[in-house]
């Protein structure tokens, strides 16, 4: 088996994350990500879809980049694929609603279809597990962290390389729901592509720092569905000791990520290609350019001079490429909400590069 390790050679990948609201009819509000090699890759590029946690839902988009491929990348990783990474408001995951936003793009996007691959967290864990029981033909390898399912039939697992990790500390989700799947998949013959990981001592949200590891994507795109026989690849390895190294090897502010907003008078010339889904689409995607904000982190706003002197023990932080309001709140330990209280903004407020946020 050919192990294919998309990721770029060069110190800088512009990338360009879209927002997409009330878009596709029986969907979801969704984010999708586009690297710059997009134009050299046409038709061969991979696809990721990304299910969060039950953490992240809502209505406000930002918080999908609270964690996972999309905070990924504004850390300093470099995911060569267009990312789906669409917003659950609530409840739980349904399959047919996230399979209509995977037919929208790839009819926008020239990609390999071959190469689609689905990866969930708790929650999103849960919403694999559907996807894959319902439309298994459509991915070429999955990957399923502490999730689990209430399903029984599970036959379709079988016909795809799943990888499925658990924590055997988890409080969340036990660990048993892990082995309920395996006992499912196993009542219907050979299970040859799964792979299924208990770590020991590891925790629910632990498992999150695997969207930071270069080898989670490298295993993902080492399947397509081309494969003849289909096989999962067991040579790339993940262990438990690995998650310490999640942001070792990717340097923030090494990407430069441009938002937009999904819009039919103003299409990215390396986006859509079809625009043919009715009135009411065009008419809900204009209402979302015009009411979001887009910004070019690839020219640096220079900070205006304080007003007056700062608090005294106060605490700033300079926003740089790549820098989220989670990101800084989690490395200065303090929290979102603090973090918009003390600098009067709000979770969807767009970072400036050179800003300065007080921290403390």
């Amino acid at each position: 088996m050919i192990i294919c390790c998309c990721f770029a050679a060069t110190a800088q990948t512009n990338y360009t994350f879209i927002t997409h609201h009330n878009v596709v009819k029986d969907s979801y509000n969704f984010w999708v990500s586009v690297p710059d090699t997009y134009e050299e890759q046409r038709g061969t590029i991979p696809v990721v879809i990304f299910l969060h946690g039950a953490s992240l839902r809502g209505n406000d988009l930002n918080r999908v980049r609270r964690y996972g491929p999309l905070d990924a990348i504004a850390m300093g990783r470099d995911i060569d694929a267009i990312i789906i990474a669409p917003q659950n408001p609530g409840g739980a995951w349904n399959s047919v609603k996230v399979l209509n936003i995977l037919n929208w793009v790839t009819k926008r996007y020239e990609v390999d279809t071959n190469r689609i691959y689905l990866i969930g967290m708790s929650l999103g864990g849960f919403g694999t597990i559907e996807f894959l029981a319902n439309h298994a033909e459509k991915i070429a390898a999955s990957m399923e962290l502490c999730g689990g399912t209430i399903r029984k039939d599970l036959c379709k697992l079988n016909t795809v390389p799943l990888w499925i990790i658990h924590g055997t500390a988890d409080r969340a989700v036990p660990v048993s729901r892990a082995q309920e799947i395996y006992e499912s998949m196993k009542k219907c013959g050979r299970t040859d592509l799964l792979r299924l990981d208990k770590w020991a001592g590891v925790n629910h949200g632990d498992l999150a720092r695997l969207f930071y590891l270069k080898e989670t994507y490298q295993w993902l795109f080492a399947h397509s569905k081309a494969d003849t026989p289909r096989q999962v690849n067991k040579e790339i390895q993940l262990k438990s000791s690995d998650m310490a190294n999640a942001y070792k090897d990717i340097n923030r502010g090494s990407n430069v990520i441009t938002v937009k907003a999904y819009s039919r008078k103003k299409q990215d010339p390396n986006d859509m290609r079809r625009t043919d889904d009715g009135d009411d689409d065009e008419m809900a995607a204009r209402e979302t350019a015009a009411s979001t904000p887009k910004v070019d982190t690839q020219k640096p706003s220079t900070p205006k001079p304080a007003a007056s002197k700062p608090a005294t023990g106060a605490k700033y932080h300079t926003v740089k490429q790549g820098d989220t309001l989670y990101a800084i709140a989690k490395k200065h330990h303090t929290t979102v909400d603090k973090l918009c209280k003390l600098n009067k903004i709000k979770e969807t407020t767009i970072l400036q590069l050179g800003r300065k946020l007080r921290v403390k």
